[in-house]
């Protein structure tokens, strides 16, 4: 978008308050997009580390699935997932605080008794699923505040600071140049009534 400005002083003075404010921020935000950056990169790895855990306890499971046949029904299910808000280079992001479940009383005589064992492997599998969707979730979230971070830099760097500082160019040669044609006239009009006061 083109700016809007007048020739004067005053329009003069505004565009170069907006130029210091984006090149007192532009410092900043090119702090924060690396930071994001590298961030992102770092979650994306802890990420890939997460798939690999859930992938090699199901591997795991595999094992023993027919087992699984017996497990009964019902007996266990996630109650509640905590959230706790965890800033990142001033973003808000989800965090995983802590994991409820709801285990129903059982017989340890009338079932298996690989049961309790079944149980922590479930609690594994629950916690490390959930621990997966919550960093995807960061990882989008960190994501898009990068790429608005990023336009943000662009915009200021390759568009709004040269707009604001040919601007401030312009207005400053109009003024040059009004200023110099006002002096140059003040002098025609000296040279004239001096030569028109030396014929009388």
């Amino acid at each position: 978008m083109a700016l809007t400005y007048q020739f004067n002083k005053i329009s003069m003075q505004a565009l170069r308050k907006q130029l210091k404010i984006r090149q007192t921020a532009l410092p900043t935000l090119k702090s924060k997009e690396a930071a994001l950056r590298l961030t992102v990169k770092k979650f994306k790895e802890t990420l890939a580390i997460l798939k690999e855990k859930y992938n090699n306890k199901l591997n795991e499971i595999n094992s023993f699935i027919r087992l699984w046949a017996e497990f009964p029904e019902n007996i266990f299910y996630l109650k509640d997932v905590i959230l706790e808000v965890k800033k990142i280079a001033g973003i808000k992001t989800p965090n995983l605080a802590d994991l409820s479940y709801q285990i129903t009383d059982f017989s340890r005589f009338a079932n298996p008794n690989w049961l309790n064992e079944g149980i922590k492997i479930l609690k594994e599998i629950t916690e490390l699923l959930t621990e997966l969707e919550i960093a995807q979730k960061r990882i989008e979230i960190l994501e898009y505040a990068r790429k608005k971070t990023t336009q943000k830099v662009n915009l200021y760097e390759k568009v709004q600071i040269p707009q604001y500082g040919e601007a401030i160019l312009k207005i400053k040669r109009y003024l040059d140049d009004v200023e110099n044609l006002e002096k140059s006239a003040q002098k025609m009009t000296k040279q004239r009534q001096s030569v028109g006061g030396g014929t009388k």
